[in-house]
Protein backbone atom coordinates (compact mmCIF):
# COMPACT_ATOMS: atom_id res chain seq x y z
CA UNK A 1 0.00 0.00 0.00
CA UNK A 2 1.40 3.36 -1.00
CA UNK A 3 2.13 6.07 1.54
CA UNK A 4 -0.41 8.33 -0.16
CA UNK A 5 -3.17 5.74 0.11
CA UNK A 6 -2.29 5.03 3.74
CA UNK A 7 -2.46 8.76 4.51
CA UNK A 8 -5.86 9.04 2.75
CA UNK A 9 -7.32 6.12 4.72
CA UNK A 10 -6.03 7.54 7.99
CA UNK A 11 -7.59 10.89 7.15
CA UNK A 12 -10.98 9.28 6.46
CA UNK A 13 -10.81 7.33 9.72
CA UNK A 14 -10.01 10.47 11.70
CA UNK A 15 -12.97 12.21 10.09
CA UNK A 16 -15.27 9.31 11.04
CA UNK A 17 -14.00 9.42 14.62
CA UNK A 18 -14.62 13.16 14.86
CA UNK A 19 -18.15 12.71 13.56
CA UNK A 20 -18.76 9.87 16.03
CA UNK A 21 -17.48 11.99 18.93
CA UNK A 22 -19.89 14.76 17.95
CA UNK A 23 -22.78 12.30 17.92
CA UNK A 24 -21.84 11.00 21.37
CA UNK A 25 -21.71 14.53 22.74
CA UNK A 26 -25.16 15.24 21.28
CA UNK A 27 -26.51 12.07 22.88
CA UNK A 28 -25.15 13.08 26.28
CA UNK A 29 -26.73 16.53 25.97
CA UNK A 30 -30.04 14.90 25.06
CA UNK A 31 -29.89 12.37 27.92
CA UNK A 32 -28.68 13.89 31.22
CA UNK A 33 -28.24 10.40 32.69
CA UNK A 34 -25.82 9.31 29.95
CA UNK A 35 -22.10 9.51 30.74
CA UNK A 36 -19.53 8.30 28.21
CA UNK A 37 -15.88 8.74 29.12
CA UNK A 38 -13.89 10.59 26.45
CA UNK A 39 -11.48 7.63 26.33
CA UNK A 40 -14.25 5.14 25.50
CA UNK A 41 -14.35 4.02 21.87
CA UNK A 42 -15.84 6.50 19.42
CA UNK A 43 -17.43 3.46 17.69
CA UNK A 44 -20.07 3.52 20.43
CA UNK A 45 -21.74 6.20 18.32
CA UNK A 46 -23.06 3.37 16.13
CA UNK A 47 -24.83 1.77 19.12
CA UNK A 48 -28.57 2.09 19.73
CA UNK A 49 -29.40 4.17 22.82
CA UNK A 50 -32.98 3.87 24.11
CA UNK A 51 -32.98 5.72 27.43
CA UNK A 52 -36.13 6.85 29.22
CA UNK A 53 -36.10 10.11 31.19
CA UNK A 54 -34.56 9.28 34.55
CA UNK A 55 -32.50 6.38 33.20
CA UNK A 56 -28.77 6.26 33.91
CA UNK A 57 -26.01 4.77 31.74
CA UNK A 58 -22.32 5.21 32.52
CA UNK A 59 -19.61 3.94 30.18
CA UNK A 60 -16.07 4.17 31.53
CA UNK A 61 -12.71 4.70 29.84
CA UNK A 62 -11.35 2.12 27.38
CA UNK A 63 -14.71 0.46 26.78
CA UNK A 64 -14.49 -0.74 23.19
CA UNK A 65 -16.72 -2.19 20.49
CA UNK A 66 -16.79 -2.64 16.74
CA UNK A 67 -18.33 0.09 14.60
CA UNK A 68 -21.45 -1.85 13.64
CA UNK A 69 -24.81 -0.14 13.36
CA UNK A 70 -26.80 -1.15 16.45
CA UNK A 71 -24.17 -3.76 17.23
CA UNK A 72 -24.69 -2.75 20.86
CA UNK A 73 -28.21 -1.95 22.06
CA UNK A 74 -28.80 -0.10 25.30
CA UNK A 75 -32.38 -0.16 26.61
CA UNK A 76 -32.70 1.48 30.03
CA UNK A 77 -36.06 2.39 31.57
CA UNK A 78 -36.77 5.23 33.98
CA UNK A 79 -35.07 4.55 37.31
CA UNK A 80 -32.84 1.86 35.82
CA UNK A 81 -29.05 2.07 35.90
CA UNK A 82 -26.35 0.43 33.77
CA UNK A 83 -22.65 0.82 34.56
CA UNK A 84 -19.92 -0.56 32.29
CA UNK A 85 -16.53 -0.34 33.92
CA UNK A 86 -13.24 0.45 32.19
CA UNK A 87 -11.57 -1.82 29.70
CA UNK A 88 -14.65 -3.88 28.82
CA UNK A 89 -15.03 -5.19 25.27
CA UNK A 90 -18.58 -5.31 23.88
CA UNK A 91 -17.89 -7.57 20.91
CA UNK A 92 -20.60 -7.30 18.28
CA UNK A 93 -19.24 -8.90 15.11
CA UNK A 94 -20.92 -12.28 15.75
CA UNK A 95 -24.21 -10.92 17.13
CA UNK A 96 -25.45 -7.79 18.92
CA UNK A 97 -24.75 -7.18 22.58
CA UNK A 98 -28.12 -6.31 24.12
CA UNK A 99 -28.94 -4.75 27.50
CA UNK A 100 -32.48 -4.45 28.89
CA UNK A 101 -32.55 -2.64 32.25
CA UNK A 102 -36.03 -2.17 33.65
CA UNK A 103 -37.35 0.37 36.13
CA UNK A 104 -35.45 0.24 39.43
CA UNK A 105 -32.95 -2.37 38.25
CA UNK A 106 -29.16 -1.98 38.30
CA UNK A 107 -26.66 -3.74 36.04
CA UNK A 108 -22.93 -3.50 36.70
CA UNK A 109 -20.33 -4.87 34.28
CA UNK A 110 -16.97 -5.04 36.01
CA UNK A 111 -13.64 -3.89 34.58
CA UNK A 112 -11.98 -5.77 31.71
CA UNK A 113 -15.03 -7.93 30.96
CA UNK A 114 -15.68 -9.53 27.56
CA UNK A 115 -19.29 -9.63 26.37
CA UNK A 116 -19.54 -11.42 23.04
CA UNK A 117 -22.90 -11.26 21.23
CA UNK A 118 -24.89 -11.86 24.41
CA UNK A 119 -27.97 -10.49 26.20
CA UNK A 120 -28.54 -9.23 29.74
CA UNK A 121 -32.04 -8.48 31.02
CA UNK A 122 -32.57 -7.12 34.54
CA UNK A 123 -35.69 -6.28 36.53
CA UNK A 124 -33.86 -6.52 39.88
CA UNK A 125 -30.12 -6.56 39.27
CA UNK A 126 -27.24 -8.25 37.46
CA UNK A 127 -23.55 -7.86 38.29
CA UNK A 128 -20.41 -9.20 36.64
CA UNK A 129 -17.06 -9.09 38.39
CA UNK A 130 -13.62 -8.32 37.00
CA UNK A 131 -12.54 -9.96 33.73
CA UNK A 132 -15.60 -12.15 33.32
CA UNK A 133 -16.74 -13.38 29.90
CA UNK A 134 -20.17 -14.03 28.39
CA UNK A 135 -20.06 -16.07 25.20
CA UNK A 136 -22.08 -15.64 22.01
CA UNK A 137 -25.78 -16.40 22.29
CA UNK A 138 -25.71 -16.47 26.09
CA UNK A 139 -28.47 -14.85 28.11
CA UNK A 140 -28.61 -13.63 31.70
CA UNK A 141 -32.16 -13.08 32.96
CA UNK A 142 -32.93 -12.16 36.56
CA UNK A 143 -36.67 -12.58 36.10
CA UNK A 144 -39.27 -15.12 34.96
CA UNK A 145 -40.08 -12.45 32.31
CA UNK A 146 -43.86 -13.04 32.57
CA UNK A 147 -46.54 -14.23 35.01
CA UNK A 148 -47.09 -17.99 34.77
CA UNK A 149 -50.76 -17.63 35.66
CA UNK A 150 -53.04 -15.68 38.00
CA UNK A 151 -51.72 -17.57 41.03
CA UNK A 152 -48.01 -17.46 40.14
CA UNK A 153 -46.84 -13.95 39.32
CA UNK A 154 -43.50 -13.07 37.77
CA UNK A 155 -40.56 -13.25 40.20
CA UNK A 156 -37.26 -11.39 40.00
CA UNK A 157 -34.05 -12.10 41.94
CA UNK A 158 -30.58 -10.58 41.37
CA UNK A 159 -27.93 -12.54 39.47
CA UNK A 160 -24.27 -12.31 40.53
CA UNK A 161 -21.37 -13.50 38.37
CA UNK A 162 -17.99 -13.29 40.08
CA UNK A 163 -14.47 -12.43 38.95
CA UNK A 164 -12.70 -14.30 36.12
CA UNK A 165 -15.79 -16.34 35.24
CA UNK A 166 -16.28 -17.80 31.76
CA UNK A 167 -19.87 -18.38 30.67
CA UNK A 168 -19.48 -20.10 27.31
CA UNK A 169 -21.73 -19.98 24.21
CA UNK A 170 -25.53 -20.39 24.25
CA UNK A 171 -25.79 -20.53 28.04
CA UNK A 172 -28.90 -19.33 29.88
CA UNK A 173 -28.47 -18.04 33.45
CA UNK A 174 -31.74 -17.63 35.38
CA UNK A 175 -32.88 -15.55 38.33
CA UNK A 176 -31.27 -15.77 41.75
CA UNK A 177 -28.13 -17.53 40.50
CA UNK A 178 -24.66 -16.78 41.88
CA UNK A 179 -21.66 -18.03 39.91
CA UNK A 180 -18.56 -18.02 42.07
CA UNK A 181 -15.19 -16.53 41.17
CA UNK A 182 -13.09 -18.32 38.53
CA UNK A 183 -15.78 -20.78 37.51
CA UNK A 184 -16.58 -22.00 33.97
CA UNK A 185 -20.03 -22.84 32.60
CA UNK A 186 -20.06 -25.11 29.53
CA UNK A 187 -21.78 -24.43 26.22
CA UNK A 188 -25.58 -24.70 26.02
CA UNK A 189 -26.01 -25.08 29.75
CA UNK A 190 -29.09 -23.97 31.67
CA UNK A 191 -28.04 -22.47 35.01
CA UNK A 192 -30.88 -22.64 37.53
CA UNK A 193 -28.86 -22.96 40.75
CA UNK A 194 -25.78 -21.25 42.12
CA UNK A 195 -22.32 -22.55 41.24
CA UNK A 196 -19.45 -22.50 43.77
CA UNK A 197 -16.12 -20.80 43.03
CA UNK A 198 -13.47 -22.66 40.97
CA UNK A 199 -16.04 -25.05 39.48
CA UNK A 200 -16.59 -26.45 35.99
CA UNK A 201 -20.34 -26.84 35.53
CA UNK A 202 -22.41 -27.85 32.53
CA UNK A 203 -25.66 -29.49 31.53
CA UNK A 204 -29.37 -28.73 31.63
CA UNK A 205 -29.68 -28.02 34.45
CA UNK A 206 -26.00 -27.19 34.99
CA UNK A 207 -24.25 -29.26 37.66
CA UNK A 208 -20.67 -29.17 39.02
CA UNK A 209 -18.36 -31.70 37.36
CA UNK A 210 -14.80 -30.80 38.37
CA UNK A 211 -12.60 -28.13 39.87
CA UNK A 212 -11.10 -25.16 38.00
CA UNK A 213 -7.71 -23.71 38.92
CA UNK A 214 -6.47 -20.14 38.78
CA UNK A 215 -8.04 -18.22 35.86
CA UNK A 216 -6.81 -14.78 36.86
CA UNK A 217 -3.96 -14.87 34.31
CA UNK A 218 -6.01 -16.33 31.43
CA UNK A 219 -6.40 -13.90 28.51
CA UNK A 220 -9.05 -13.67 25.82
Amino acid sequence: MSRLRTWAIARVLRAVQRRDRRRLRRLMRRHPGLEIHPEAASALAAAAFHLDPGARLRIAARVVTERRWEGVRFNVRAGGELVIEEGTWLRSDLAPVIFHVYEGARVTIGPECFLNGCQISAKAGVSLGRESWLGPGSRVWDSDQHDLDAERPETSEPVTIGDHVWVAADVTVLRGVEIGDQSVVGTRSLVTRSIPPHTLAFGSPARPHSEIGDRSTVGI
